[in-house]
């Protein structure tokens, strides 16, 4: 007589499965966490490293103008903002990962390898933002403010407040770019299309405008139309590509999906 055996049941995987108790995404979300923090710490070590070229790189755009620093801690606790910088566009791709391998249990399985392809240029874009707001905006703006009753105001500038001016710029830029990116994820996943980003063009101008305005350091319209050419550009990529990579989204049944018992 043939033995019956209760089948086992399915091994439970937290990427795979969007049946997670609370419990459990709380510990996911703490070892990711954990892996961002460390990935962070680890990069701002390395970091320090390059501590000297590094600023010698970031003083760049000021074209030989000195700073001035007006506190015994201000240059190490700059230096340790600078390498901190540095060391998050070092840890950028493992934060994206983890960011990315916390929101998988509830995605479907063709949004989670659009995701993980996403990643490259998620990174790359961000690079270039990075590069853009560096070699392109800064110089313009600095020079502005440099130039700026130069002749009447001698410009002796702070160190601490020129390295929060940089940083700040430099990283809302780079986060700026990652637009078409995020965009063209949406739309893959069916919560918005090429047609509904089209027709919304004129409040993306109006946007577009605010976060320009927010995040360029002087007042004039020239430092203002360098942030926002390159957004709009962005935009209109991103319409393009909601149009190719558009997928209507389904509603989704889980009771087809494996029942995972408490």
């Amino acid at each position: 007589m043939a033995t019956i055996t209760n089948p086992q049941p399915p091994r439970f995987d937290p990427i795979e499965t969007s049946q997670m108790t609370l419990m459990e995404h709380l510990l996911e979300l703490r070892t990711r966490l954990i892996w961002i923090v460390s990935s962070l710490v680890v990069g701002a070590m390395i970091a320090l490293f390059f501590a000297d070229p590094l600023l010698e790189f970031i003083k760049l755009p000021l074209r030989g103008a000195p700073l001035i620093s007006t506190g015994p801690p201000d240059t190490l606790i700059n230096i340790f903002k600078i390498s901190f910088m540095l060391g998050a566009c070092f840890a950028m791709p493992i934060i994206v990962y983890q960011l990315i391998a916390f929101a998988a249990p509830g995605l479907y399985p063709h949004e989670k390898r659009a995701l993980l392809l996403a990643l490259p240029a998620i990174v790359g874009l961000f690079v270039a933002g990075l590069a853009f707001a560096f070699y392109v905006m800064l110089p313009v703006a600095i020079g502005f403010l440099q130039e700026f009753f130069g002749d009447e105001i001698e410009q002796l500038w702070q160190f601490d407040r020129y390295i929060s001016f940089v940083t700040r710029i430099v990283f809302w830029i780079g986060v700026a770019f990652e637009m078409p990116v995020i965009l063209a994820f949406l739309a893959r996943t069916g919560l918005v299309s090429g047609p509904q980003l089209l027709n919304f063009w004129r409040h993306a101008f109006v946007i577009i405008a605010i976060v320009a305005a927010i995040i360029t350091p002087t007042v004039d319209p020239v430092n203002m139309a360098i942030v926002m050419g390159p957004l709009i550009v962005l935009y209109f990529l991103s319409v393009g590509l909601a149009y190719i990579l558009y997928r209507p989204r389904t509603p989704r049944d889980f009771s087809e999906e494996p029942f995972i018992k408490e």
